[in-house]
Order: structure tokens, then sequence, then C-alpha cells
């Protein structure tokens, strides 16, 4: 099987993971809305929104570069470092986890709308924060360990499911407020017990590892020039909507909050489908860069983008088909969605045609020349909605949420072009292919 064949195979099963779990998350949130109302939809949308990005931050980065490293650990048989490095990833989590519990209470009230939603449900969104944090680096290990399917699968599969089971339990207690707080400590316990499921099959999946040399002050300090910038660039490219939600969160009311809610996690979807060609071919891309393989490495990156352009453009084309379809599972009042979930999609093709900038600059070893274009794209995110959402609302949010991410996708091409001296985009591997077939045709 070729690379671009294994990709494509690999990617479509978890990415049909994927679709299935948002699928059934689309589900769940249609009847939290037919049922429980817009109002909240909106509030559970921000509470998830604010739990995902606390617990990205809660493992100080170490789960953002988690699959690099297991990858170089597991290639070199370093299981000794692979151990160190998990001993403090967890470390962190437990650590973060009881500020959070203590000192985040006093502070959560200072954040506005968001902060007033979150007090209301603080003890179990504490404990689905901490479930989540231990999820991405169960993940981020998994995958770097070339078990994508055990990383992916407790998030697009087993959670979603779980969501639903919640929902209907749930729906079993008083009026809808009563509903909606039992829905959240019922989905704190078993994100919890999803995340110790997982977090044994990481403890599985490592003991194979062979051990070598132990942890060094230098390779720590390897870890935490790594994790720094990447948990930023994580909080820019992941977590793009949690952060914009609770921008907007100022700007739109409860139910219009919630219609954008909505489309950014039609759009997340899509953009899982992308993001897993890259996640699936990261371990064989840093074996090209180890062994000094300049032409494979680039070949990995143009086979990647490739397929990537590909997925983008058809689930492109499907949303603009069935976004009508999908959003009137919720409701008439969510057919605004529509174009503004359109423009949000395009964001897809962008990404894909500049390519993987941030993972070959940490390949190479500069993860901080992508700060100042993430700074790029949060600074025009924060303007463009001051700017557009008063005026235009929904599609406001949109042509914002738009404009950000081709300004800083736009961005950190240049920087890795200029630094690593590497043209990352899809420009390259077209060259090549036209090439080819004027020479076949001649």
């Amino acid at each position: 099987m070729s690379l671009r064949q294994r990709l494509v195979s690999q990617s479509s099963v978890i990415f049909g993971a994927r679709l299935f779990g948002a699928g059934v998350i689309f589900l769940a949130q249609a009847a939290i809305a037919r049922f429980w109302g817009a109002d909240i939809l909106g509030e559970y949308l921000l509470i998830i929104a604010t739990v995902n990005i606390v617990a990205v931050v809660m493992p100080l980065g170490f789960e953002t570069i988690g699959t690099y490293f297991a990858a170089e650990y597991r290639s070199k048989g370093e299981g000794r470092l692979l151990r160190g490095f998990m001993l403090r990833a967890y470390g962190h989590v437990a650590v973060t986890s009881l500020v959070l519990l203590f000192l985040g209470y006093p502070l959560a009230g200072l954040f506005g709308e968001p902060g007033r939603v979150l007090l209301a449900h603080w003890l179990p969104a504490c404990l689905m924060a901490l479930a989540t944090a231990v999820v991405y680096c169960n993940s981020a290990l998994l995958v770097g360990l070339k078990r994508p399917f055990a990383g992916f699968f407790a998030d697009t599969i087993f959670r979603p499911l779980l969501i639903v089971l919640c929902f209907a339990l749930a729906a079993m207690a008083g009026n809808a407020e009563a509903k909606f707080a039992e829905l959240i400590w019922l989905l704190a316990i078993g994100f919890a017990v999803i995340a110790a499921a997982q977090f044994a099959w990481v403890l599985r999946a490592v003991r194979q590892v062979p051990e070598a040399m132990a942890a060094t002050a230098a390779e720590q300090k390897r870890w935490w020039r790594f994790a720094l910038p990447w948990v930023v660039i994580a909080l820019a490219t992941d977590f793009f909507f949690d952060i914009d939600l609770l921008l907007l969160s100022h700007f739109l009311d409860r139910e219009s909050l919630a219609v954008f809610g909505v489309c950014t996690r039609v759009f997340s979807l899509v953009a899982f489908g992308v993001s897993a060609v890259y996640a699936v071919t990261l371990p064989e891309m840093f074996e090209r860069n180890a062994a000094a393989d300049r032409a494979g490495f680039m070949k990995q990156i143009g086979e990647a983008n490739l397929v990537a352009c590909a997925i983008s453009v058809a689930l492109f084309a499907i949303v603009v088909l069935t976004g009508p379809l999908l959003l009137m599972l919720f409701g008439p009042e969510f057919q605004v969605g529509v174009v503004p979930l359109a423009v949000l999609c395009l964001a897809l093709c962008v990404r894909s045609l500049f390519g993987p900038a941030a993972l070959v600059l940490s390949i190479r070893d500069r993860p901080y020349a992508t700060l100042p274009a993430i700074g790029l794209g949060m600074g025009v995110l924060v303007g463009a909605n001051i700017l557009l959402v008063p005026a235009h609302g929904l599609m406001g949010a949109a042509a914002a949420a738009l404009a950000a991410q081709t300004f800083w996708s736009a961005a950190m091409w240049l920087t890795a072009k200029r630094m690593a001296g590497i043209d990352v985009s899809i420009g390259p591997r077209l060259q090549e292919l036209l090439a080819a077939r004027r020479v076949k045709d001649v």
C-alpha cells in the first residue's frame, strides 16, 4: 500500500469514527435545543468551551507535544525517557487540577457571562476539565506510539455515546434547569471513567517500549522549549472556536451564541478530517527527518497536503449541501447559520493550502517561531469581532474567524519558509506532479 493510500485509509477510518461521534453529539445537542430550549444549549456550549480551554492548559503544553516525543522515543527505543515525560505531563494535570478547584472559584466570576454559568456548575466542571486533560495526554501519546485508533476513539466514539446516555438519564429529572444540572454531573463522572480506561491502555502500550537512558536535565529543558509555544499553538488552532465563542458571549445574545456554537461544532468536525491526515503521518515525518532524508521528508509533507486539500474541498462541498438539513435538526431558528457555516468551512481550504508549518518548525527545533503568527491571527480575530459582529451579527463573526485563520496561516507559512528553508504549502508537490505529467506527455 502506497503512502498516499495508507494516509487515506487510516484517516478515513479515524474521520469516519469522528463523523459517527459528531452525528451522535448533534442529535444530543439538537434534543437539548428542542426540548430544553436554545438558552440551555447556549449555557451547555459555554461550559464545554470553557472546560476545553482550561483542560488544554492544565498539562502546561505537554499534551500538545506528546505525539512528537512519543514518536521519537518509540523510534529510538528510549522507554525511560518516555516514562519520565509521562510523569511530568500527568503530574502537571494533577497539580493544576487542585489549583483550579481551590483558587479558580473566586476568579471565575471576573470573566462575565462565561464565569457566571461556570460557577453554577463548579464541581462537575472541574472534574470534566481534569478528565478532559487526561484524555488529551492519553490521545497524544497513543498516536505517537502508532496506536491512532486507541488515541482518537475515546473522544470520537465513547464520549459522544456517553453524552446521549447522560441526556436520556437527565431527562427524567424535574424542570429544564434541574435536567441540565444533572446532565453536567453525569457527564463529569462519565468523562472520568473514560479517561481512566484510556490511561490503562496507555500504560500497556508504554511497557512495550524498551528502556534506555533516564531523563536528563537537558532533555527536560527540551520538553519545556517545545511545550510552552505548543500550548499556545493548540489553543489558537484546536480550540480557536472555543476562545471565539467566549469572546462572542459579550456581543451575541444566548440564542445567537447557540447558533454560532453549533456552526463551530460542524466546522470542528470537518476540520478533524484534515487534522487526522497530519496526525497519522507525523511519526513517519519524524523518522525521515531523523534520518536526514530531505527528499522523503518533503514527500511526506507533499502527500499529506494533497490528501488534506482533497478532503477539505470535498468536506466543504458536503457542508454546503447538507448544512441546511443539519441545522434544521436544532429548530427553524438555527437556519440563519447556513451561510455563516459555509464561510467558516472555507478556512479548511486555507489551512490545507498553506500546509503544516507549525509541525515542521517544531521538527526543526524552532517551535517559538510560530508565536508571532499566532499573535497576529488572534489579534485579527479580536479586532474583526469588535468591528464586524455588532453590525453584522453571525455573518460578521464568521467573516472575522475566516480572516483570522487566513492571516495566521499565511504568516506561519512565510515563517517556515524563511526560518526552516522549507515551503510547506501544497505548491511544491503540485509543481512536481505537473512536471511529471508534462514529461509523460512528451
